[in-house]
């Protein structure tokens, strides 16, 4: 077989998430499957790195596909250029490259880092303002800081999944939690093993609650004990989400 990897990005205000679904067509896999099948004139499974909500956005997205060698007839540039004059405007593939046959974009990825960016400034922005989340509040980063090392490592984050029902560990770890302010916008970035089902939003939703006085930091600890996804803060809105990176061990 023959393994193709992709880095892509995309805008993901007008798709119902990554992952292909049975009750509708307009996710970001399905596009790209479809002109998979387009390409190569069968079905071809393809593999993201991670389940992006509705509505979240990607600036490096990984994915890959395998199909048999005998179907091997284009260039990765050729690929590339194929994707990119079928795709919507707000899909983009940067890159096509073959990989070892035993690489999986998501069963091999060691971490990711998320990016949430909040428009805090007096005065709100107005041409970025579909891609950042409104407080007008004030925020304590101070608090958020230690709210934020108090999250920081190895820890069982079911408080902070929004699937209820999950049976599969919610054991994960955030290596870091950073805040960077500029212009009036706050980038709070997540880099991390993995992460469940809207956790980053949550996460976002409790440091915003604790920022803004609702909650203290010093509720991280109980609330993580918990396991209850009710003690944990509000999931704050998607269209301010972005997956910026994916790591892989020894791969540029």
């Amino acid at each position: 077989m023959a393994n193709f990897g992709m880095i892509l990005q995309y805008d993901g205000t007008r798709y119902n998430g990554w992952q292909r679904q049975g009750n509708t067509a307009n996710t970001i896999q399905e596009k790209l499957e479809a002109i998979l099948e387009h390409l190569y004139g069968e079905p071809i499974e393809l593999n993201g790195s991670g389940r992006t909500d509705a509505g979240v956005h990607a600036l490096h997205q990984v994915a890959n596909y395998r199909i048999p060698r005998m179907l091997s007839r284009y260039t990765c540039q050729e690929i590339r250029d194929y994707f990119n004059d079928y795709l919507p405007a707000d899909i983009r593939v940067l890159s096509v490259r073959k990989m070892d046959e035993r690489f999986h974009a998501r069963l091999n990825a060691t971490g990711k880092l998320y990016e949430y960016r909040i428009d805090c400034g007096e005065i709100a922005h107005i041409f970025d303002r579909r891609y950042l989340y409104r407080i007008e509040e004030p925020l304590n980063l101070q608090r958020m800081r230690e709210a934020a090392d108090a999250l920081t490592g190895t820890h069982d984050f079911r408080s902070f999944c929004a699937n209820r029902q999950m049976k599969k560990s919610t054991v994960r770890t955030l290596h870091e939690i950073t805040f960077e302010e500029s212009d009036g916008i706050l980038c709070i970035r997540y880099f991390g093993d993995g992460f469940l089902y809207n956790m980053v939003r949550i996460l976002t939703g409790t440091l915003l609650e604790i920022g803004t006085g609702n909650m203290l930091p010093s509720q991280i600890p109980g609330i993580l004990e918990s396991a209850d996804r009710s003690m944990a803060g509000f999931t704050a809105p998607a269209q301010a989400l972005f997956l910026v990176d994916v790591y892989y061990e020894n791969m540029q």
